[in-house]
């Protein structure tokens, strides 16, 4: 496997286990240590992070607000996710910039493709916050979207669950893991690993998608080494 990746943690991997929101401190610095471990192993990492620990647009769009308005109160969620993360990652030694999509000079870069590119040359971590910057897409999109842009080779994305399920794992006792599907697979039997957007743009540009647990301790720096862990679409 290629030496730069694209890892996608949502809002609820942050979150609190015992509120379900917020952001837990031993969450993100579990976490940070391992991304900052394969970065010293010379592994470029890119991250894209949620914000659904903080404030989730199509929740607030069902419940009545407007969509577009609901979609840009999330994306700062995910700049102040951002910045938390960068925060424990640089104390865990690594050197990390924050990029947004949406411009917010006082406290991050704006994203600039090719500078992003350069810091990952350089051995620095780059978050990419603010989703792709327009409402109407998520932050799966925004993942398939960056990694394109940056030359990822893989997609990883981490989640609550082992892997891709046939059917909900929180709802069916006999779910079953798929360790390796296709992207039509997926697309088809509406499997939700990703939105169809997102997993069409990794279709497109040929990068695979690697899916698992992220609450398990060392399954980020596994997948970012390109170990077998969760499941695989390709």
């Amino acid at each position: 496997m290629g030496r730069r990746v694209l890892l996608k943690l949502s809002g609820e991997s942050f979150a609190d286990p015992e509120v379900g929101y917020g952001i837990d401190p031993s969450t993100i610095e579990r976490v940070a240590a391992e991304i900052a471990e394969v970065s010293r192993e010379g592994y470029e990492v890119g991250i894209v992070v949620g914000g659904g620990n903080i404030f989730r647009g199509l929740s607030a769009a069902a419940a009545g607000m407007d969509r577009a308005n609901a979609d840009y109160m999330g994306m700062l969620a995910t700049v102040i996710n951002g910045l938390a993360l960068r925060d424990v990652l640089e104390k865990a030694g690594a050197e990390c910039r924050v990029q947004t999509a949406v411009n917010i000079q006082a406290v991050a870069e704006p994203y600039i493709r090719l500078r992003a590119v350069r810091h990952l040359e350089k051995g620095r971590i780059v978050i990419f916050a603010g989703g792709t910057g327009n409402p109407y897409f998520t932050t799966d999109t925004a993942a398939a979207l960056r990694a394109a842009e940056v030359g990822a080779v893989a997609v990883l994305k981490a989640t609550k669950v082992d892997g891709v399920f046939d059917k909900d794992p929180s709802q069916f006792a006999d779910a079953v893991m798929l360790a390796d599907l296709s992207y039509m697979d997926a697309v088809n039997r509406r499997l939700r690993v990703m939105d169809t957007t997102a997993i069409t743009m990794c279709m497109e540009n040929n990068l695979p998608i690697r899916v698992f647990n992220i609450s398990k301790p060392g399954n980020v720096a596994a997948a970012v080494r390109g170990e077998a862990v969760g499941s695989l679409v390709h």
